[in-house]
């Protein structure tokens, strides 16, 4: 696999690739992993937990401490609260009884706590997976970054850093208003109610079961938001404090925004694709490189695997990547997804908006 990686470093410059199907990829991927696809709960739990524990603990050290303690608090925060939150993304994949309670769980533990509740994301992430709709104007989490100007690359991560005050206006403010308002709930529902990059997605209004599994969420990240304006209004949440927890939760978006620059190579201009040219487009920073297990956490280093085979839980895609990586000859188009790091990446990127 290094050398496949090490090759990409030259190629940068290459066009976008758009590629029929390759049948014998898809059908051995799926062959070989066949026994890896439950989820095994006490991972996802273990992990989760562990997660936002360090992560409370870490923001506990930032406001509490001084010096290289408070330092050191506030990078373990950002870090640990970005994996834990993280999991929305499996939350958005796994059937109910996959995991049972977990993505409960994610809402008390971190999605309301973080004011990104797991509705924000699920019938949102499944487009995005949408055979037809991938890379087109449909896709609620795809831009052609690589085809659009140099400057959108650097205004797609400031944005980010805006997020969490974003989100305090969104349920603390807008949320109750529209209540009352109901041209203001239409909106809100179509246009800030989704984890969603591509500026023109309009999100469909719920309905059912999921209709009420929104709302109850909506409430409490909502009653979540209310008490923190009050608070820091009140000065019952100190001004410090406040901007301390805004950096590290700002700081955390930062970071997934950043990842998300290289989670795929945008650079589809609105075709359908084939599952191969999807998969060609995404991204696997598979090991030696070490970093990418905090930057893209939960198994969002393997990418591109997951956009070949969606249904496999996080925990199970290393072994996944190593059990296809044995079985593919050498010209598969399996081995072109991988590449050695973040900051190759980031210049083809830029590279491309340049171009």
């Amino acid at each position: 696999m290094t050398i496949h990686a090490a090759n990409h470093a030259a190629t940068f410059d290459t066009a976008p690739v758009k590629r029929a199907d390759d049948a014998v990829m898809i059908r051995t991927a799926a062959q070989v992993t066949r026994d890896l696809s439950a989820a095994r709960p006490a991972v996802y739990w273990a992990d989760f937990i562990g997660s936002a524990v360090l992560g409370y603990g870490g923001l506990a050290l930032a406001l509490g401490a001084t010096g290289l303690v408070q330092a050191l608090g506030a990078v373990l925060a950002v870090l640990a609260l970005y994996r834990a939150g993280s999991f929305i993304h499996e939350v958005s994949h796994l059937r109910p009884d996959a995991v049972p309670g977990f993505r409960t769980g994610f809402n008390l533990l971190v999605g309301v706590p973080l004011l990104v509740p797991s509705f924000m994301y699920e019938n949102v992430h499944s487009l995005h997976h949408a055979r037809t709709r991938y890379g087109t104007a449909e896709d609620p989490e795809y831009l052609p970054l690589a085809l659009m100007k140099p400057w959108t690359v650097p205004v797609f991560v400031l944005l980010s850093a805006l997020a969490p005050l974003a989100l305090l206006l969104r349920f603390g403010v807008l949320a109750p208003l529209s209540l009352v308002v109901p041209p203001l709930r239409r909106m809100l529902v179509a246009r800030y109610s989704a984890l969603s990059i591509n500026p023109d997605f309009r999100r469909r209004a719920p309905e059912g079961d999921f209709a009420r599994h929104w709302a109850v969420w909506e409430a409490a990240a909502s009653l979540w938001a209310m008490a923190i304006i009050v608070s820091v209004v009140t000065g019952l949440f100190p001004p410090r404090a406040f901007a301390i927890t805004l950096g590290i939760v700002s700081a955390t978006m930062v970071l997934n925004q950043i990842r998300t620059l290289v989670a795929h190579l945008w650079e589809n201009d609105g075709e359908v694709l084939t599952v191969t040219g999807q998969y060609l487009d995404s991204v696997n920073v598979p090991p030696p490189a070490l970093l990418p297990a905090l930057w893209a956490p939960v198994g969002l280093r393997y990418h591109a695997l997951h956009h070949l085979l969606p249904g496999l839980p996080y925990h199970a895609l290393g072994e996944a990547h190593r059990r296809i990586t044995a079985a593919m000859p050498t010209a598969s188009p399996y081995h072109d997804a991988s590449y050695p790091g973040l900051p190759g990446l980031l210049v083809r990127l830029v590279k491309g908006a340049k171009r």
